[in-house]
């Protein structure tokens, strides 16, 4: 349209009134875009982000979490419960939690060692993932009743492709991915891999590949995800690695990759795939947490029981909290509202509430034996990506 603006008065008048609507200059800064024949390009970040096809749409190419602001639930979950759902690796069970007062109101009883809670890439459903059980336990977050186990081989963590597609498992000792549907839980492509303990991963800002960690090798995969294939590999720059939580920075740029052995977080650009740097944060690093405004990162460091607080701006750690009578930090989520960071304690058969904004800790409850991937649900967001709740 932009190309004619000068054959027609009346036309440029038109488009005149659409850009001053839209926000453009006006008066002399006006009549200089008027006069413009070519189309001036949106700046870099504001242009639409080309992602995986099916995928919603990229909200914000400076953020994507976005979609993930302060107590901006989906329609499909603002009625569901406050709860968190705790798997309890030893004791075969899920205890749920009630957030507004910090008991347990229900135990579930589940497949043999349990060891995620995920929701499911629509929102409707919690899949419990019984890892030598070989099975997933269905709960319905509305009613919180278990549902029939759906036989899954290896189900040591699970994920789902941004465009709801596929569920993706992460079969540790198998060494396999193996995409199935997100429903039924049919097997639709196995993708063997040459590492070790595949268990956690993130998606690029628009989709189209995931990084994976593999915990026992000390190795990090880089799949195309429509292709559903490894494109590239490489082994950690540190003896004994055994990386862990894998999470996208909020302007899709770097990857942060959690490591229990070299006691901080891998830095990594991956779009060029290149050799990653360490950013060390605490003993035994495991859980990456990323707070409601998208401007800092908990980053859980459970071999030494504080929680390091990462600033994405500042690209530096700001704070770190230290439980009062120690304990083990491990996996989590944030409350709907940001003000609550949840974390299972893994060898302490406890689970840990703290404010976000002091670190000070606001409630210890028991639970089970060996707390592993808890569930904070529901939480904002558009559509889960699976692990204990990694939401766009």
């Amino acid at each position: 349209m932009h190309r004619h603006l000068a054959k027609s008065a009346l036309v440029a008048g038109a488009v005149a009134a659409v850009l001053a609507a839209c926000g453009a200059p006006s008066g002399e800064r006006a009549a200089e875009t008027r006069g413009t024949r070519a189309a001036v390009p949106a700046p870099p970040e504001k242009r639409p982000v080309d992602g995986l096809p099916g995928m919603p749409p990229v909200l914000d190419p400076r953020d994507v979490y976005a979609a993930d602001r302060p107590g901006r639930l989906s329609p499909v979950v603002k009625d569901f419960p406050s709860r968190v759902y705790v798997p309890n690796t030893e004791s075969d069970t899920v205890s749920v939690i009630d957030p507004g007062t910090y008991e347990i109101v229900d135990t579930i009883k589940v497949g043999r060692q349990p060891q995620h809670v995920v929701p499911s890439w629509d929102l409707k459903t919690l899949w419990v993932n019984n890892n030598r059980g070989h099975t997933l336990t269905p709960i319905d977050p509305r009613t919180g009743r278990a549902g029939k186990e759906v036989d899954v081989h290896d189900p040591y963590n699970l994920y789902f492709t941004p465009d709801g597609k596929y569920a993706v498992v992460m079969a540790s000792l198998d060494r396999e991915l193996v995409f199935r549907d997100p429903h039924t839980m049919r097997i639709e492509k196995t993708v063997p891999v040459s590492c070790y303990g595949v268990n956690h991963a993130d998606f690029s800002l628009d989709g189209r590949y995931f990084i994976v960690s593999c915990e026992f090798s000390g190795e990090l995969l880089k799949v195309d995800t429509a292709r559903r294939e490894v494109v590239a590999q490489q082994r950690l720059p540190f003896e004994g690695a055994m990386p862990q939580d894998v999470k996208l920075s909020p302007d899709g740029k770097r990857f942060y990759i959690a490591d229990m052995k070299a006691d901080g977080m891998w830095v990594l650009d991956g779009d060029r795939f290149t050799e990653p740097t360490l950013l060390p944060t605490g003993k035994g690093t495991h859980g990456l947490y990323v707070s409601r405004d998208s401007r800092e990162m908990y980053v859980s460091n459970r071999g030494e029981g504080t929680i390091s607080v990462f600033d994405f701006h500042r690209n530096e750690l700001t704070k770190k909290w230290k439980l009062p009578g120690g304990g083990s930090p491990d996996m989590g989520g944030v409350s709907a509202d940001g003000k609550v960071l949840w974390l299972s304690g893994r060898y302490d058969a406890e689970v840990y509430a703290l404010d976000t904004r002091t670190g000070a800790r606001l409630a210890r409850i028991a639970v089970g034996s060996g707390p592993h991937g808890l569930a904070v649900y529901p939480q904002p967001g558009r559509y889960s990506l699976g692990h204990t709740g990694v939401f766009r």
